[in-house]
């Protein structure tokens, strides 16, 4: 097992070979680190997760609220991830059109 250069619990699943495990793969990190609930585990090694946001609006002297969606790759080694759970994802090279972060921790309980 790799050291990530980031303090996060040592996954508990089982590594299936995938190159982009940045735990046991080839895949480094770098960048930034965010965290997010989960919002859809349905494709194949990759999730999406939801970051919600409040920001005032000084014309209107309110707050409002925004949802930003993040795809990411889930390595094999992670385990077991649910919608609402919230994880720790981090910058990587770019894996696909759209997904250019990996998860690193499952910090679970849905929020």
């Amino acid at each position: 097992m790799r050291d990530i250069g980031v303090d996060v619990k040592n996954p508990t699943g089982e590594w299936d070979g995938d190159a982009n495990c940045p735990f046991y793969g080839k895949l480094r990190l770098r960048g930034q680190v965010l965290e997010g609930s989960v919002a859809t585990v349905g494709m194949q090694g990759t999730i999406t997760i939801e970051r919600n946001n409040v920001r005032y609006m000084k014309k209107y002297e309110r707050f409002e609220k925004r949802t930003s969606v993040v795809s990411a790759h889930l390595p094999s080694c992670i385990g077991d991830v649910v919608v609402g759970d919230t994880v720790k994802i981090m910058e990587c090279r770019p894996l696909s059109k759209t997904v250019s972060f990996c998860v690193i921790e499952n910090q679970g309980g849905v929020v």
